[in-house]
């Protein structure tokens, strides 16, 4: 019995699927050091962000079990 590729968790902990198969992610550079941020570059860091085209590409491949 053959089985599909096994989903890669690390990377399936660090991204989110909406209901239309978006790939969401943090922006980079929130975790610490945000105190002598700007205003702006703290709302801008807020959130989740659709991630650029190649981890779409990428991670698409590496999730299969859950797209």
């Amino acid at each position: 019995m053959t089985h599909g590729a096994k989903t890669k968790k690390a990377l399936f902990k660090r991204v989110k699927i909406t209901g239309r198969n978006k790939i969401m992610k943090r922006p980079p550079g929130q975790n610490h050091f945000n105190a002598k941020d700007s205003g702006s570059q703290t709302r801008q860091k807020r959130g989740d962000k659709v991630g650029p085209h190649e981890l779409i590409k990428s991670t698409k491949s590496l999730l299969t079990r859950y797209l």
